[in-house]
């Protein structure tokens, strides 16, 4: 028998934003393709009332498309950049209840999931409860963390999951962060995330570092020790202090920053000030076929974030024979679990330094490195997926 699943998700990729919540339509393909499962995606996308010109690719994605197995749909709703955080659920909801009921009504689904807590996961339980449905939510970290300390948020979530079947964690110390919200741990279930092994992979460093120094945008050098940091561009990830630690570590060693965002100016700013500029490359957002080289090429990944649950990056750099330095934030001790994983520091520039040039010094084999994420892909994420589903799904 196929079961159908409605998705509600924030994040969601688009041809307009092709790596906007690229790891949730990897899980979701991955659960279409078992065939047990058919899988609808709502996107909703936030715009703001007034038509200005910087949400014009926004505006552009398409109503509906068909991303192989899964079926996407992008409902436009209305927010206020800024200042409707605590109403979005609601708005949501209202925009798209609508194509929910219908295409409900044309053929019938089994479940509605959430794949955020926070706003999808209120949103998601309006529209569970009006198609008399059972609800999974998923947390993945900053929903909790960053949404769990805002009053009217949390009211929201907790009500969303009393009436949840179940609630999914990417780990499991964002689960006791859960149950310590005041959510019913009894419904809570760790699935961790999943990862594309075909194209996270070791390469020999050496080979890797030559394509990855053929590519004009990166402007790598082809000599000294390469340490990347993958992360967007705002003060959580914690850029700052690896770039602080770059002060301690010797000049051969080079940090390669990927990402984007509101930050970069401060962080190019402070590796002026503490004399680091000529050592520290801003790479921008690095294309999705580049990224497994670079990663490969790295000789360490580090990630000074101040919150997480499970990191992707974390995943992504093991499999590639990268070994990673992070804090002791969510599921970092599920993951670092032995020393060729790398090392969890402290989350200050001198601590990250040390950890750095102990893995640097440690340069375990890439296959070592390899094997800590060999148990994460998208089938078994897949799997384990289906089989809490249907659990769900045959109590009702």
């Amino acid at each position: 028998m196929t079961r159908r699943l409605l998705s509600i998700a924030t994040l969601y990729p688009a041809p307009q934003r092709p790596g906007f919540g690229r790891f949730v339509a990897r899980q979701m393909a991955a659960l279409a393709a078992r065939g047990d499962w058919d899988v609808t995606v709502i996107n909703p996308v936030g715009l703001p009332p007034l038509n200005l010109e910087r949400y014009a690719a926004l505006r552009a994605i398409p109503a509906f498309e068909q991303d192989g197995n899964v079926a996407v749909h992008h409902p436009h709703f209305t927010l206020v950049p800024g200042l409707s955080g605590r109403f979005n659920p609601a708005l949501i909801a209202r925009a798209v209840l609508p194509l929910a009921r219908r295409l409900h009504a044309e053929t019938p689904f089994d479940m509605v999931d959430a794949q955020f807590f926070y706003p999808d996961g209120p949103a998601a339980a309006r529209i569970a409860q009006a198609l008399g449905l059972p609800l999974a939510i998923k947390a993945r970290g900053s929903d909790i963390h960053y949404w769990g300390k805002r009053p009217s948020a949390l009211r929201q979530m907790r009500a969303a999951a009393d009436s949840a079947a179940v609630l999914l964690s990417v780990s499991g110390a964002l689960a006791r962060d859960m149950a310590a919200m005041g959510m019913p741990d009894d419904k809570i279930r760790v699935h961790y995330t999943g990862l594309d092994h075909a194209r996270f992979h070791p390469l020999p460093r050496a080979a890797a570092r030559e394509l990855a120094t053929a590519v004009p945008e990166l402007n790598l050098p082809a000599d000294g020790r390469l340490v990347v940091s993958v992360g967007a561009l705002v003060p959580v990830k914690g850029q700052a202090l690896a770039i602080g630690a770059m002060a301690a570590l010797p000049s051969d060693v080079l940090l390669a920053i990927v990402g984007a965002g509101p930050e970069e100016r401060a962080l190019r700013t402070l590796a002026d000030k503490l004399g680091v500029a000529e050592r520290v490359r801003f790479l921008g957002n690095v294309s999705h076929e580049t990224l497994p080289a670079l990663l490969c090429a790295a000789d360490a990944m580090v990630l000074p974030s101040e919150r997480e649950g499970l990191a992707n990056a974390w995943i992504e750099a093991l499999a590639c024979g990268t070994p990673i330095v992070i804090p002791d934030v969510g599921g970092a001790r599920e993951v670092v679990d032995n020393l060729a994983a790398g090392r969890i520091v402290e989350r200050n520039a001198a601590a990250i330094a040390e950890g750095l040039a102990d893995v640097l010094a440690a340069a375990v084999p890439q296959a070592e490195v390899a094997a800590c994420a060999a148990r994460f892909s998208w089938d078994a994420n897949a799997e384990a997926l289906a089989e809490i589903y249907e659990e769900i799904v045959a109590g009702v």
